[in-house]
């Protein structure tokens, strides 16, 4: 073997996932964080799409099958709900959830909005990352619980204009349909139970089926 071959061995090799992967990855991602601490604001990187695409870091490099789960089971259906978005209004010009409604304004640098089509990457990466590490059962529980820690400090921590993970309504505005307090605590339920649980049986079961 040359001392060539050895070298693109080398980029390629490691436990479960490579280094230039792992490389490249960071690379991106540390990019990205000034740019949006500058346009966006630290609150910004308390969004679950954000949470996922730093501890995603942790995950190439510790390849963890517990972090990676964690962050499927977090961002999965959401991040595929944005992707239909995206391309339902870059096709037709319809909006259908809102989720990727900022993407389309004008008073948005295109670079940093450009940055943010790693939405359309980061579902599919964490797939594959599961399916390489393997599933994480406890994902779900842990998830959990750090989602309500999360949901707190947004709530108590951050301004209702921001709006983070929706703790003070969904969509871009705060609720006055009910006590905020009982909202909270109807979120507090929510993304376990609506959006995690799911997630968990659905991966848990295709892992499982792809492993047999």
């Amino acid at each position: 073997m040359t001392d060539w071959q050895q070298t693109i061995g080398w980029l390629f090799s490691g436990r479960e996932i490579s280094l230039l992967l792992k490389t490249l990855y960071t690379l991106f991602v540390c990019a990205l964080i000034p740019i949006y601490w500058r346009y966006y604001g630290p609150a910004n990187f308390l969004w679950f799409s954000d949470l996922a695409l730093l501890l995603t870091v942790a995950a190439l490099w510790l390849e963890s099958p517990l972090l990676a789960s964690m962050q499927v089971v977090s961002v999965l259906l959401l991040e595929l709900l944005w992707i239909v978005d995206f391309v339902t209004r870059l096709a037709s010009g319809v909006e259908l959830t809102g989720l990727a409604d900022y993407m389309f304004k004008a008073d948005k640098p295109l670079f940093v909005r450009a940055l943010s089509l790693f939405h359309l990457v980061l579902p599919f990466l964490l797939l594959w990352l599961v399916c390489r590490l393997g599933y994480d059962r406890r994902a779900w529980v842990a998830q959990s619980i750090m989602a309500w820690l999360v949901l707190l400090v947004c709530y108590f921590f951050t301004e209702p204009s921001e709006n983070v993970n929706w703790v003070f309504g969904p969509g871009n505005r705060p609720q006055l349909w009910i006590a905020p307090e009982l909202y909270l605590v109807l979120l507090l339920l929510f993304f376990p139970l609506c959006i995690y649980l799911p997630t968990h049986l659905l991966v848990g079961a295709l892992i499982y089926g792809i492993s047999h």
